[in-house]
């Protein structure tokens, strides 16, 4: 069985995809055939750096008005054998992953933002990620993260630090 790979980032916080971007993008995500983004791009040119890629994206709570338009606030989508259920978390409450069981009952993982920390565990059989935010919060914040989703006869998921210097 084939094994896919999908590139999970969230809280990107631009408003194009700058050349830094891309390259961060493009060696982090270079094994990957699919990409999805939970949200709070901030602009949907974003997506542009995932140019032949599967793309799955939904808005968050700080996109702009182009964004809000053509982005749902959450969707879910067959990844290999799997269903994902993703969405960006604002509004739901101080236990995110509580009301995704709401949103999403009948699915393998959820994916979700917003908060900025990475989260990545099983609760009940069910995938729990939040990929963080993909950019440093700042010189003295936390360093940026994402995760790597991959499915074949399972779902497996890990976070990873974007590299130093980005």
């Amino acid at each position: 069985m084939t094994t896919i790979k999908a590139g999970v980032l969230s809280d990107t916080h631009l408003y194009r995809a700058d050349d830094a971007f891309i390259r961060l993008a493009s060696q982090c995500f270079a094994e990957c055939e699919v990409i999805i983004h939970a949200g709070d791009l901030t602009s949907i040119e974003v997506l542009d750096a995932f140019a032949g890629k599967q793309v799955y994206a939904v808005h968050g709570n700080m996109c702009d008005a182009n964004s809000f338009l053509s982005l749902p606030s959450e969707t879910s989508f067959p990844l290999g054998r799997f269903t994902i259920g993703l969405t960006h978390g604002a509004g739901l409450g101080r236990d995110i992953e509580l009301q995704l069981w709401t949103l999403f009952p009948e699915t393998d993982c959820m994916i979700f933002g917003h908060t900025h920390h990475p989260v990545c565990h099983r609760q009940g059989g069910v995938l729990f990620i939040n990929p963080g935010t993909f950019r440093s919060t700042g010189p003295h914040g936390a360093p940026g993260t994402y995760a790597i989703l991959e499915a074949d006869t399972e779902l497996r998921a890990a976070i990873h630090l974007v590299p130093a210097g980005s």
